[in-house]
């Protein structure tokens, strides 16, 4: 558990770093979602502010259906090696990173320049690189960042409190998921002062939330091929290329259904796995009961205790077998400990 000293001292470090830097580039994983987006333009937002060049990069072309978010054609392909300071957001997993750390030159400047990694995921850092890690127990990315500007007295204008709302109702689903605090709504309430208007982001998210008829079929097909296991604790998609091709420009495939199979009776995790021809199997998890986490970790993976995400190079039969075997693990691990603390408190 941290403490409010340990939480000063990384409030510290991170403030050190970011005054002592110019020009600084602001790096998303290649599973960008609201809460990277949100945060990577409310750091530009503020750090323009104070007089920094700030770049916003990710290795991916962001997926329409994220684009509500203002700024978000302001994020580049091209990761400039000139700055001074990396500041990598929302992720501490080297997994999540292949594809920069892939990129030519990318290494080498996060290995021989100060990096900064803003999280707030559980899962310990298993970065390859040195790192100064700010992180925190928080719903979102970008309500550790709110931490940090209200320490160092940085201004929030509008367009930032505006990103950081979006970024913190993207992670917790509009206030719905179990890790939300009362720090969370205090956060909120203080975006809200500074002008973020949450009815103006939900109504441009629903115009680009948005599915044509081809993506609303294809939800049925998807629908249709979930598999049960773990007599109906595990729901399961199987996501091939040949559908991350055709329609992930429209819309995540994942983000289709992993909702939809948390809801079916029973289910106490929903995973869809993405295949591709290099070998790469990717999983995103969504869980009622916490344990994405957990089972995430087993493949070197990391995120929430109630949604994570995970890579690996292996046949897709045995990554199957494998997240069976965890989930049940997990489950039987989660009901032990509720068992436990049930008889302490009896």
């Amino acid at each position: 558990m941290r403490t409010s000293d340990t939480i000063g001292v990384m409030y510290d470090e991170a403030k050190k770093l970011i005054n002592d830097a110019q020009k600084i580039i602001v790096i998303q994983a290649e599973n960008p979602d609201g809460d990277s987006i949100g945060s990577s333009v409310a750091l530009e937002e503020i750090l323009s502010d104070l007089g920094k060049e700030v770049i916003m990069y990710c290795p991916i072309e962001l997926p329409k259906y994220l684009r509500y978010i203002n700024g978000w054609d302001r994020v580049v392909m091209d990761f400039d090696t000139s700055a001074d300071l990396a500041i990598v957001v929302d992720t501490a997993a080297d997994v999540l990173l292949g594809k920069t750390l892939e990129t030519p030159g990318v290494r080498h400047f996060l290995e021989s320049h100060p990096v900064l990694v803003i999280d707030h995921h559980t899962t310990e850092s298993n970065l390859s690189f040195e790192h100064t890690m700010l992180s925190g127990d928080a719903v979102a990315t970008s309500e550790v960042l709110y931490g940090l500007a209200n320490d160092a007295g940085w201004a929030i204008n509008q367009r930032a409190a505006e990103s950081m709302l979006v970024a913190i109702m993207s992670d917790s689903l509009g206030l719905t998921t179990q890790n939300v605090t009362h720090e969370t709504y205090f956060v909120v309430g203080k975006l809200h002062e500074l002008g973020a208007r949450n009815h103006v982001i939900e109504e441009r998210r629903r115009q680009f939330m948005k599915k044509s008829p081809e993506i609303l079929a294809y939800k049925g097909e998807l629908i249709s091929r979930i598999e049960y296991f773990l007599d109906g604790k595990l729901a399961l998609v199987h996501i091939p290329f040949e559908d991350i091709q055709k329609y992930s420009d429209q819309y995540n495939p994942s983000v289709l259904v992993l909702d939809e199979m948390r809801l079916v009776e029973g289910v106490e995790i929903g995973v869809a796995l993405k295949t591709y021809p290099d070998g790469r199997i990717t999983g995103k998890l969504r869980s009622n009961i916490p344990i994405s986490e957990t089972i995430a970790g087993f493949f070197g993976g990391g995120g929430h205790k109630y949604a994570a995400g995970f890579r690996a190079y292996d046949s897709y039969d045995t990554i199957v077998k494998e997240l069976i075997e965890a989930t049940d693990k997990a489950v039987a691990g989660y009901k032990e400990d509720k068992k436990g603390d049930d008889s302490q408190t009896a």
